[in-house]
């Protein structure tokens, strides 16, 4: 359905994490009738906005991720009854009715749905009224965030700012798209606390808004203000890189000062927060990995659902660059014998290292959205496009080298915008395997189907830089128009 009023708003799902806020509560003594005027109501439904925002229930982790980089260079799919889903990604064969298209239209207007119900009862809720600006300050944060992945999901969608609107409506056209995304966040920037000071873990900060706003203006190649945005988030907060790459995304190490916003995992028996990239990760009769020092456990599932990493993409990385340490070319089976994945490109992300504490498919890993790499390359993106390659976005690119062990870019190596650019892909690319970033970067960038086009898709045309609209919503709203070509 393209949007669903809740049925019994004392059910919710919990967004899982380490620190309370994400732990569901059971409110026993609340009516129906009273329910949004209390604040327990209100942090319930917010819950809720916040689990769809993340949209990590069940398998669905890695299937927002699935659909940014099965149709890249990266990453594609074999085995299970995957594989034909993830083979039509891969092959530009999609269409309406196609898995993990839905799930990444429901989520996002589920928790538009959410948020404008929370704008309307507020007024009238049992809440201080010195907290209510920030209470809608986050609320407008979630419905801003769900548009922005629904717009660089589908174009521009309908769009619902309140519960009582016409059930069928028409999409906005591209600039009140872009502008309703751009106006919401700057208008929570006053409200929002800062990032650390928020009351809970996974709660939405004056960071996280700006990182969206840095991104928006990114990917609609707004230059100046990315810029600008970009310069804002590294000057006014104490955001860092964390300085062992290949640690950075274990369990043991979120919440660290790279991450400006994440989609929060917990291990649990109901996968309702679950991380689920490990189980497609593993490879067949998998036992250790021993230059990551990582054992399969009893409590681990290998799933036959594998995500396998192309060799070119694995080939592309300097020798010296420690990023492409995460990415396994051999591993030792159960009967102690070392098999090789290159070759056939069936090489393994293990960006998520598998979490000790995982229950079967469900493994805690935060699964970052926004981190300060991703600002300082948007910054030196943004200079390079504005003004050819400066030694200042040289010297934002180098930051991220750095860490991962490699020698500086020099400006004599550099001619023009264009030598830039395809090095700022590459970066990119080496940067944010795994984290669904691919499809947008090649789609900004100009690759996205004439670099399908080049590794043989010849089915890839220019109107697949967007998605369809799911044939469910179609058949519900006779008002909308299919995306083209679709």
């Amino acid at each position: 359905m393209q949007y669903r009023f809740v049925g019994s708003l004392a059910v919710v799902m919990a967004l899982g994490s380490c620190n309370g806020f994400l732990d569901e509560e059971i409110f026993s003594q609340l009516a129906p009738d009273n329910y949004l005027n209390t604040r327990e109501g209100i942090e319930s439904v917010l819950t809720d906005a916040y689990a769809r925002a993340a949209n990590m229930n069940g398998n669905n982790s890695i299937y927002v991720i699935a659909p940014q980089e099965w149709p890249t260079d990266i990453l594609y799919q074999s085995g299970d009854n995957v594989e034909r889903t993830a083979r039509n990604f891969i092959d530009f064969n999609w269409d309406p009715t196609i898995d993990f298209i839905g799930n990444n239209w429901d989520a996002p207007y589920q928790c538009i749905r959410d948020a404008n119900i929370l704008m309307e009862s507020i007024g009238n809720a049992n809440v201080a009224e010195s907290d209510k600006p920030g209470y809608i300050a986050e609320f407008k944060f979630l419905r801003a965030i769900s548009y922005y992945k629904l717009y660089f999901m589908f174009g521009p969608v309908p769009l619902r700012t309140s519960t009582t609107g016409e059930l069928q409506l028409a999409k906005a056209t591209d600039e009140e798209i872009r502008s309703f995304i751009e106006t919401e966040l700057l208008e929570t920037i006053a409200d929002l606390p800062a990032p650390g000071d928020e009351v809970a873990y996974g709660r939405a900060h004056k960071g996280a808004a700006m990182g969206y706003l840095c991104k928006l203006y990114l990917n609609t190649k707004q230059w100046q203000k990315c810029a600008d945005m970009a310069a804002r988030i590294i000057n006014d907060f104490s955001y860092g890189l964390f300085p062992v790459y290949e640690e950075m995304f274990s369990v043991a190490n979120e919440q660290n000062e790279e991450y400006i916003w994440v989609r929060p995992a917990t291990a649990s028996a109901d996968r309702a927060t679950a991380n689920s990239w490990s189980n497609t990760a593993f490879p067949d009769n998998f036992a250790e990995a021993p230059e990551l020092g990582v054992r399969y456990l009893p409590t681990y599932v290998n799933w036959p659902n594998e995500f396998r990493i192309y060799d070119s993409f694995y080939e592309s990385f300097d020798l010296a660059d420690s990023r492409r340490k995460l990415l396994v070319t051999s591993y030792v089976n159960s009967t102690g014998q070392t098999v090789s994945l290159l070759g056939n490109d069936n090489i393994r992300s293990f960006k998520y290292l598998p979490d000790p504490g995982a229950l079967g498919a469900s493994h805690g890993n935060d699964i970052p959205e926004i981190r300060f790499a991703d600002i300082l390359l948007a910054r030196a993106e943004a200079l390079n496009e504005l003004n050819g390659p400066t030694s200042e976005a040289l010297e934002l690119i180098n930051q991220v080298r750095h860490r991962a062990g490699l020698s500086d870019l020099r400006p004599v190596d550099f001619t023009d915008t264009e030598t830039l650019r395809d090095h700022i892909l590459s970066e990119r690319g080496w940067e944010f395997y795994s984290e669904g970033h691919r499809r947008m970067d090649l789609i900004r960038m100009d690759r996205f189907i004439s670099g399908a086009q080049t590794r043989g898709k010849s089915n890839a045309q220019p109107y697949h830089v967007r998605y369809p609209i799911p044939q469910a919503v179609m058949d519900s709203d006779p008002l909308l128009v299919q995306n083209e070509g679709y």
